[in-house]
């Protein structure tokens, strides 16, 4: 039995005074859309669960990452052999690199669709979508969580939306994905997450130009920070008061993580003396990783029960393969 847990989002909304909104009833709508099918007989058992409020993904929210996380527990709890998750896309590769992480030792398949047009609008994938992630069970043998999008399987620390518009929005952020983890499942099942944590984790972008004083109230604030690198990882080295606010925090406990600004950018803080001066602050490179999933698994090491160094420790490895082989 498949277990479906519908989020809101785009696939199930209906018009209202203003605009597309959020609305109940799309298991009602899915049954009679299979009833129609000719593949109908071959598609897995499954049933929906609406998880209230329903939202536009606009609205989501990291504590929401954890409730999703605990849903699909429990889902295997009673019983489910894969889990689908239905959401809206502006904040799904969010999520699923959310839950990368927070469900790496689930051992059933979790699969994250949406569609970028509601069910039973003219044009829509919204089926496509929803009956394809149904199908892609049959090829999946690993307990992996998965983005299944226009007939693509993406892992989901690896997704990236890029498109508003059409079918094709998301995309894998890199076509090798075979680089090796360096964790093993038995270490991680020792790693224990606080299912009533709510740490506190943002992105900060660079720019010409950046002063320590836009910096220094979000990291009073945060636990965390994914800090958006130029190129291979510099940062304006020469500013010592910006990198004397990030020292600052890392000594507090913060977790900072760097990635790059560039689409097909991978973090390596020696190549460059404005990179190095980073590294000297405190700063982890996150490899190639993407803004998503590095603000997915930063959540996820906040939430952890462990101390600041054990955290940093977990930020550095390559759990499931998301930094490259760098």
């Amino acid at each position: 039995m498949i277990h479906i847990l519908y989020t809101g989002g785009t696939i199930g909304m209906q018009p209202s005074a203003d605009g597309l909104a959020p609305a109940s009833g799309f298991g009602a709508l899915a049954r009679a859309a299979q009833a129609q099918r000719s593949d109908a007989p071959q598609m897995p058992e499954w049933q929906l669960k609406e998880l209230a409020p329903l939202i536009d993904s606009a609205n989501m929210t990291q504590p929401q990452w954890q409730r999703l996380a605990q849903e699909c527990w429990e889902a295997r709890r009673q019983g489910a052999s894969g889990v689908v998750i239905l959401h809206g896309t502006d904040t799904l590769a969010y999520t699923s690199g959310a839950l990368a992480f927070l469900l790496a030792t689930l051992d059933i398949p979790v699969i994250i669709t949406g569609s970028m047009l509601p069910a039973g609008a003219p044009q829509s994938d919204a089926w496509e979508n929803f009956f394809g992630a149904l199908a892609a069970f049959e090829q999946i043998s690993t307990p992996v969580v998965e983005v299944f999008f226009h007939g693509i399987c993406m892992a989901a620390w690896n997704c990236r939306k890029v498109r508003s518009t059409g079918r094709h929005a998301f995309v894998p952020a890199w076509e090798d994905t075979h680089a090796s983890a360096n964790t093993q499942l038995a270490e991680l099942g020792n790693l224990r997450i606080n299912a009533d944590a709510s740490p506190q984790v943002a992105t900060l972008t660079l720019f010409p130009g950046i002063q320590a004083a836009y910096v220094e109230p979000l990291l009073q604030a945060v636990d965390g920070l994914v800090i958006e690198c130029y190129g291979s990882g510099t940062a304006p080295s020469e500013n010592s008061a910006l990198m004397a606010a990030f020292e600052r925090a890392a000594e507090r406990g913060v977790l900072l993580l760097a990635i790059s600004q560039c689409a097909q950018g991978n973090v390596v803080f020696d190549t460059y003396a404005a990179g190095s001066r980073l590294a000297k602050a405190g700063v982890i490179g996150a490899g190639r990783m993407t803004r998503e999933a590095a603000l997915g698994k930063l959540y996820w090491c906040c939430s952890a029960e462990l101390d600041a160094e054990q955290r940093r420790y977990w930020l550095r490895q390559n759990v499931l393969g998301e930094h490259g082989s760098v």
